[in-house]
């Protein structure tokens, strides 16, 4: 009897595993699920915990073995997805970027988002102005620690705080200014959405990067935002194109395509060249889901995406999910008391330190942070004195799902592709940008949007996941042009062995459909077999006409070449 419950034990101990997912908060919802349970059970298990009825903005994030990233696929057997052994650890984050954080329907939706972009400004993914920076530094505070008092909060206690990669002194005095001055009445859920509706302004906002090099061999990061494709290099984004003007993705072992009209009929190509075949796959299905959600009116209109011209090669990918039309219109039909959100207590981020429990990095010796500002002062002369510099393109972003005081910063700022001309600089800075120990390249810095900043991976809640500072120093964009010179010997090479291996692929499929068509047609001839649709077929005048005057004088020919080969083998 005692063997008979354990084997059964067994036996559902073989059936179920634990899966543990970080929230955005840092606390951890763990759950027993089934072995072949689909993404969509435990998305949803997330969901009810958090009370989140706008969950299309949302996702489940992994990283495999190979410190590979991968969104997990709601469609698709969770045990199937993942190449390691349970028990899994995945991460809750936000997946597309609401276009306006504001229209979000609920509060708790909104501060699930505020949690994400906090995230990604302490870990360097948006980065800014100064004065930008300051002002979102100092919502941050009012909405986690409230009004300023004299008796709790001490000269300096923002200096206590870690909001961005790098501090200054001047940088802290001027947030506990705009914090005690400017900010005084506002409630959390106020000043949550005062620091969105901040954040969306920017440059870099929803960006999550992916580090690739162009066709020339220099590092540059490429991202899907709310508005379209960007290409971030140097201190400046070099290329946007608006969702309507892309028109296809694709990829190719390492090489990632884009394909664009633009204005005037003209068409572009931009190639990038990702560090493997896998992060090159996982940022071509990031780009159709990101497309799809963006730019579709219908999720009826959402077709199966192939990552080649061809129908016999190359990967299929299907976003499954609604649009960003749609998850708007369903929101606002949702008619509910607003649920509770607990904002105190919240758990320490291992990998973004909450403001009212990580205090400012301060063990780095000063020697050391004498030597970090010297190699950022020549990372920097290094890029002043660039000579890889192109012309950058004036573009604004699309009108779709763009709010009204996004658009006429646009208008203002037309002209100029520069991200940030006044952001954190060395010489201000008390705090060097922290260095990873196993990579000598990272003691140059690297600037985006005007600020040298090395970002730090997000350890142990998104092991491998690759940020703004992951790739080196940035230079300006190289990208291929329909009809444009310069392209690099490799890339040509490359690009005729891909066209050879598409013939020889082609020819194949050819004669293998010509042998299935010579099979079929055997057993419309020469075959007994009575079913009724080759009955019908055999009986059309077409066919017999066909039977007697081709096929019938093809095999006496075939059979009379038979004999007279197999007469010379016997006389042999």
């Amino acid at each position: 009897m005692l063997s008979r419950i354990m084997s059964g034990s067994i036996r559902n101990l073989d059936r179920e595993y634990d899966c543990t997912v970080r929230l955005l908060d840092d606390t951890e919802y763990t759950c027993t699920i089934q072995r072949d349970a689909k993404g969509q059970y435990l998305f949803d298990l997330i969901c009810h915990h958090l009370n989140l009825l706008e969950k299309d903005y949302f996702g489940i994030r992994y990283v495999d073995p190979d410190k590979q990233r991968h969104w997990l696929e709601v469609t698709k057997c969770i045990a199937k997805q993942m190449k390691s052994q349970p028990p899994f650890t995945m991460c809750l984050r936000v997946k597309f970027y609401p276009p306006d954080p504001a229209a979000l329907k609920e509060e708790i939706t909104r501060y699930l988002v505020f949690l994400q972009i906090k995230r990604d400004l302490y870990h360097g993914r948006l980065l800014c102005k100064t004065t930008d920076a300051a002002m979102l530094a100092a919502f941050i505070l009012q909405a986690e620690i409230g009004d300023y008092d004299p008796g709790k909060h001490p000269e300096g206690y923002s200096s206590k705080f870690q909001f961005f990669p790098k501090h200054s002194e001047k940088l802290e005095r001027r947030i506990s200014d705009i914090h005690k001055t400017e900010l005084i009445g506002q409630t959390p859920d106020t000043s949550e959405l005062n620091f969105l509706q901040k954040a969306q302004m920017l440059e870099t906002y929803g960006v999550d990067p992916h580090p690739c090099k162009d066709v020339s061999g220099n590092p540059a990061f490429l991202a899907f935002t709310p508005f379209g494709f960007v290409v971030l290099q140097g201190n400046k984004r070099v290329h946007f194109l608006k969702w309507n003007e892309v028109t296809k993705l694709k990829f190719e072992g390492k090489i990632f395509h884009i394909y664009a009209n633009q204005k005037e009929d003209k068409k572009i190509i931009l190639t990038y060249f990702a560090p493997t075949p896998e992060a090159c796959k996982h940022l071509w299905k990031c780009g159709v889901e990101n497309q799809a959600f963006y730019k579709l009116e219908k999720s009826s209109q959402v077709r199966t995406v192939s990552s080649s011209n061809l129908f016999f090669k190359g990967s299929r990918f299907r976003y499954s999910g609604r649009v960003a039309k749609e998850v708007m219109e369903q929101s606002a039909k949702i008619k509910r008391e607003p649920p509770e959100i607990h904002r105190a207590g919240l758990v320490p981020s291992r990998s973004c330190p909450s403001i009212t429990h990580g205090p400012r990095l301060t063990s780095v010796p000063r020697t050391r942070r004498r030597a970090v500002h010297i190699s950022i002062m020549e990372g920097l002369e290094s890029l002043r004195d660039s000579a890889h510099s192109t012309p950058v393109r004036s573009v604004s972003h699309g009108d779709s799902f763009m709010p009204r005081s996004r658009s006429l910063a646009r208008d203002a700022s037309e002209g100029s592709a520069v991200i940030s001309d006044e952001a954190y600089s060395p010489s201000d800075s008390m705090l060097p940008t922290p260095v990873a120990e196993h990579s000598l390249e990272l003691t140059v810095a690297r600037q985006v949007n005007g600020a040298p900043c090395s970002i730090k991976e997000e350890k142990e809640s998104e092991a491998g996941t690759p940020s703004l500072g992951d790739a080196g120093d940035l230079s300006d964009s190289r990208a291929t042009v329909e009809g444009a010179e310069g392209a690099s010997p490799l890339s040509e090479v490359e690009q005729v062995n891909t066209f050879v291996l598409s013939v020889l692929r082609l020819l194949l499929v050819t004669i293998g459909l010509l042998f299935v068509l010579l099979f079929l047609l055997i057993v419309l001839t020469e075959s007994d077999l009575d079913v009724a649709f080759l009955r019908d077929i055999r009986q059309t005048p077409e066919f017999e006409q066909f039977h007697y005057e081709y096929f019938c004088p093809l095999r006496q020919w075939f059979a009379c070449k038979l004999r007279w080969a197999g007469s010379l083998l016997i006389n042999k």
